[in-house]
């Protein structure tokens, strides 16, 4: 299986940690219409899958960079509890970038499949 390079990885990372915080404030919108106005409950109906799929993608990409990228443990673990809370994923992607966990190293520019070995697919 091909997976997407260093390059590719951080740049979905990052576009993921943004949408997250919208789709965060999209549901807490939502949720302010369904609990406080009362008037519709179309926001959580919609915002909810989107903001749930978004967390579970930015998880995974954060996963991902742990691997490839070898964060040091308090790193993953900052990058996870970020999307708990609303638009920290947007300060965690700056944080992350300004320290040098969001660059690419010196020879992890190619993907992980073009390091495999000749015949193995």
């Amino acid at each position: 299986m091909k997976l997407p390079s260093t390059t590719a990885m951080i740049r979905i990372f990052r576009v993921l940690a943004i949408a997250e915080a919208f789709s965060w404030a999209a549901l807490l919108v939502g949720m302010f219409l369904k609990w406080v106005t009362r008037t519709t409950e179309l926001g959580v109906e919609i915002a909810g899958p989107i903001h749930g799929a978004l967390f579970i993608g930015y998880g995974i990409a954060a996963l991902s960079l742990w691997g490839m990228q070898r964060w040091p443990f308090r790193v993953a673990l900052f990058a996870g509890l970020s999307a708990v809370f609303p638009f920290a994923t947007v300060w965690f992607e700056r944080w992350a970038g300004r320290h040098g966990y969001l660059t690419v190293k010196a020879g992890q520019g190619a993907s992980m499949a073009a390091q495999e070995p000749a015949g193995v697919q």
